[in-house]
């Protein structure tokens, strides 16, 4: 079944983020810097009706949501896009009420802010909300966006935890569900500033299916029918494809101990780059050898 909404996931600015790091809501405007890359410009031209675009902005995963939100809408509308609103979902009750899914149901776009992604599923999960959303997204011309947190949720598999230093000892990376907007892939963000590609290892060889999507700073992947991603943002958008291991020592060995790969794939997206995810085939915007 085609899915007609889009999903825009963005790693988030430098040092700004998710996975509880008490940084992210601190200086909150300077976090807000990819703004300045195009990727919310692009945000506004793909949404259904441009500037005029209902946008919800939804700041569950921040613990300082009245900041984090005004600074969106701040942004918003120095690009023209005036019709936004803040969704402070703070508790499971709020995400079943009435006028709440009201204003969910009349949005071309929600806007998902960085902060701690087990608030956003912890909270929304299992909720009028969460299922309004996913069937919007399904079946509308609707934007799900999420920066940080926000990005790292819209999967149905979701990193919570594991340190960079630490991320291929066996069972130091954290996994539970996500909000379930597209499958068959894993999401991490603040990739390439935090050196955080072992994580995306340590998932991707537990189930080489999964398609590991590393989001550099100032960078993001808008993703079209769940399959067709373009980057986008200055960054870099790193790919980790498991499809080809050949040969891993996971199950050999105990809890905290390194984990060996032999053949994991990777691929590098920039600007404009593009790769399909049922055809597993990238093309590179700028290619070298595009006329040869």
């Amino acid at each position: 079944m085609e899915t007609k909404g889009k999903l825009i996931i963005i790693g988030g600015a430098v040092d700004k983020g998710s996975f509880t790091e008490g940084n992210f809501d601190k200086d909150v405007a300077k976090n807000l810097n990819f703004f300045e890359t195009g990727i919310l410009k692009r945000l506004i031209n793909e949404s259904k009706h441009k500037e005029q675009s209902r946008i919800e902005i939804l700041t569950t995963a921040s613990k300082i949501p009245k900041e984090v939100g005004a600074e969106y809408v701040k942004a918003l509308a120095y690009l023209g896009a005036l019709n936004t609103g803040i969704l402070d979902i703070d508790k499971r009750e709020k995400a079943t009420d009435p006028e709440i899914l009201k204003r969910v149901q009349e949005a071309d776009v929600i806007m998902v802010t960085g902060g701690d992604q087990l608030r956003l599923t912890s909270i929304l999960g299992g909720t009028p909300f969460q299922d309004l959303m996913l069937h919007k997204y399904q079946n509308e011309e609707f934007i799900y966006a999420g920066t940080s947190a926000g990005a790292a949720a819209a999967s149905n598999n979701m990193i919570y935890q594991g340190s960079s230093s630490e991320a291929l000892l066996k069972g130091e990376v954290k996994i539970t569900g996500g909000l379930g907007l597209i499958g068959g892939v894993v999401i991490d963000t603040h990739f390439v500033q935090r050196g955080r590609i072992g994580r995306l290892f340590q998932a991707v060889v537990s189930n080489p299916r999964i398609l590991g999507i590393g989001l550099g700073e100032d960078t993001g992947l808008l993703i079209t029918n769940n399959s067709q991603m373009e980057a986008i943002g200055s960054g870099l958008v790193i790919l980790v494809d498991g499809r080809e291991i050949k040969d891993t020592n996971l199950t050999q060995i105990e809890l905290g101990q390194p984990i060996s790969i032999s053949h994991l794939v990777t691929h590098v997206l920039s600007k404009y780059d593009t790769f399909d995810i049922k055809t597993n085939k990238m093309y590179i915007n700028s290619s070298q050898y595009a006329n040869s």
